[in-house]
């Protein structure tokens, strides 16, 4: 079996593997299951970054497109986890001399 064939068949199984993981999740655990995945991401990126670095043609093209989504999936983690925690600060009480 070749080096490629083998890889693949690794990606088709995480990829199934992270489906079914993340179907089982409650809806009231999404954000802080994103807001724990922030950090796998940022390792993703890294790792994409090192790849991009050593490739060239297809691996190259691939490692880009990993880089791209990582980041876009690591920010917009970032984005909905920070929205999250500000439902749950409280707001300055209005005083009572200011409504007029």
């Amino acid at each position: 079996m070749s080096n490629d064939i083998t890889w693949l068949t690794f990606f088709v199984l995480s990829v199934f593997v992270g489906i079914e993981v993340i179907s089982k999740v409650s809806s009231t655990l999404h954000t802080p299951l994103m807001s724990g995945a922030n950090a796998i991401h940022g390792v993703i990126l890294l790792g994409a970054v090192l790849v991009a670095g050593e490739a060239d043609g297809f691996a190259l093209v691939v490692a880009l497109v990993a880089i791209v989504l990582a980041a876009v999936n690591m920010v917009g983690g970032f984005l909905v986890t920070d929205r999250m925690l500000q439902m749950f600060t409280r707001k300055p009480a209005a005083r009572k001399g200011a409504e007029r």
